[in-house]
């Protein structure tokens, strides 16, 4: 029911309502996320090829975890509570903005260890996700107490993150820890006293669509060596095979992925949490794909210093077999016989052991990619033989 001011009263959505999907605001939501991902992978990428592996890959993790949260709050608070009004989309026009903000601040984290134009974005999304619990506890008395607890723990968190700023880099580095940690644990302390009414499929198809986003990264990774051998002046063969490869890494990836359907898992909050925290790696080692795609390319293009043929490969493996092995974690374990799951492993095993052959790292992990659909894709088939009706003849 509208009040004067065209505005619904924010109260909990039906959890089992039927025909349920993403709204054009969610879908607009998660291309303004594009841009953070893009940045943070872009400088992954630069920081390996300029010999900081180790010190860029742990700052792409701290900032992943930026918009990784930020997305997943955002996420599910939409699930229970999207009211899909003026006031409603102002708010979450107002966290886009922060994540433009976040986004601009990548560079500068990553690369000089300075945090203030991130910290600055990121604050700017999560006040404005205060302002929506703090209408939530305002308009539904029954969603009152969680929606205080979200409010106030939220808040007090961003003290945090913006009291480390006066801190030295290194200081600022292990305060983002425990701060990262109290995050974390806001939404178990708050969803203590009251489950939040969130839609089992809608998180799912959620979850899926900005998996989709990462993967395009991936694609663009592709596209970028396809166009590189096409305007090279001497022929580099090796560039249509990393093209042809991470076509085949992106929709392998996509393949396991989507290979089961998700939804009717989360029964739980238990189940929920699990799911949507765990997704933290899915997502991390998705996004990180796209710049080991790219560090190949340097080192065929001799685009890079102090790149090496190791450093080039482990950049490739390792984030395509976390991420093989994250999904199988969160997805597929007790959904595959134990003879499938051991096989899907053994094929991640693969992807990381090619990494050791830097000839044919990038050949070796697009077949184990390969190899690890087929294990599914039989799986898939046997279990629909096994379910469909007897034939008559």
């Amino acid at each position: 029911m509208l009040n004067r001011l065209g505005l619904l009263r924010m109260t909990g959505r039906d959890p089992g309502e039927g025909h349920r999907v993403a709204s054009p605001l969610e879908l607009l939501f998660d291309l303004v996320f594009v841009v953070a991902v893009s940045q943070a992978s872009q400088n992954l990428h630069h920081g390996i090829v300029e010999g900081h592996a180790a010190e860029t890959t742990v700052s792409y993790a701290m900032i992943f975890f930026a918009i990784w949260w930020a997305w997943m709050n955002f996420t599910w608070f939409a699930s229970a509570f999207d009211t899909d009004d003026w006031l409603y989309r102002l708010t979450t026009i107002v966290q886009m903005a922060g994540v433009l903000v976040l986004a601009a601040g990548v560079h500068d984290a990553m690369v000089d260890g300075e945090w203030t134009i991130i910290t600055v974005g990121y604050v700017i999304m999560r006040l404005a996700m205060v302002a929506q619990w703090v209408r939530l506890a305002i308009s539904d008395p029954e969603q009152r107490a969680v929606a205080l607890r979200f409010a106030i723990g939220i808040s007090l968190v961003q003290v945090l993150w913006v009291a480390r700023l006066a801190l030295p880099v290194e200081g600022q580095f292990w305060t983002f820890w425990p701060a990262m940690l109290l995050e974390v644990l806001v939404p178990v302390w708050a969803e203590r006293v009251h489950r939040t009414p969130w839609h089992p499929h809608h998180v799912a198809e959620r979850y899926g669509l900005f998996t989709l986003i990462l993967l395009g990264e991936s694609l663009l990774g592709s596209a970028n060596a396809i166009i590189d051998a096409a305007n090279s002046d001497e022929r580099i063969d090796g560039l249509v095979g990393l093209a042809v490869a991470g076509i085949v890494l992106a929709a392998g990836m996509w393949w396991i992925y989507f290979s089961r359907e998700q939804g009717d898992r989360l029964t739980s909050s238990r189940e929920g949490f699990a799911f949507g925290y765990a997704h933290y790696v899915v997502f991390a080692a998705a996004g990180a794909v796209s710049a080991g795609i790219e560090v190949e390319l340097d080192l065929l293009t001799h685009a890079g210093e102090h790149l090496t043929a190791s450093d080039a490969s482990f950049s490739l493996t390792v984030p395509v077999s976390v991420y093989m092995v994250a999904v199988w974690v969160v997805l597929l374990r007790g959904r595959i016989s134990t003879t499938a799951s051991v096989l899907f492993l053994l094929a991640a095993a693969a992807v990381l052991a090619s990494a050791a052959l830097p000839i044919v790292t990038v050949l070796g992990t697009a077949v184990a990619v390969g190899l690890a659909v087929l294990v599914l894709e039989v799986q898939r088939i046997r279990e629909r033989d096994s379910t469909a009706p007897p034939r008559r003849d």
